[in-house]
């Protein structure tokens, strides 16, 4: 792979500032620092734009025992079989489980399945995590 070098122009305090992030997350040097940002900006990219393929995982808290949430939350899963890749259920305690359910497809579909997921009764709390397929990324 090339590698290309190019020089960029920061206030010192904000190279200061950014020093001293990289050092407490263990990166080895700012190169390194700053090609995780720009995949992480085009990741980004990637889902805003609604068309891309991408993939994630949507994780949530939930009371078994309010509602017919158990019921919605498969008969959700079952309607987005393409998307839906896996899911993992945890029971945490005798009323709340904890599920993570891990998706791939378009941007907007995922962003859909995880909006009606996240809004269903009983649903406690649950975030989208969002990623690439890593076939465009290097």
């Amino acid at each position: 792979m090339k590698i290309t070098r190019f020089g960029v122009s920061v206030p010192d305090e904000l190279l200061r500032k950014f020093d001293r992030i990289i050092e407490e997350k263990g990166y080895v040097n700012r190169s390194e620092a700053i090609r995780d940002m720009m995949r992480d900006f085009i990741i980004r990219h990637e889902w805003e734009t609604g068309d891309a393929e991408v993939a994630g995982t949507i994780t949530m808290l939930y009371n078994h025992d309010e509602a017919d949430v158990v019921k919605e939350l498969l008969d959700l899963q079952h309607d987005y079989l393409h998307e839906i890749i896996s899911s993992i259920h945890v029971h945490m305690d005798e009323h709340n489980c904890l599920e993570v359910i891990i998706v791939k497809g378009k941007a907007s579909r995922i962003k859909e399945i995880a909006d009606r997921l996240l809004s269903l009764k009983g649903v406690k709390h649950g975030k989208l995590v969002m990623t690439g397929t890593g076939k465009e990324l290097v």
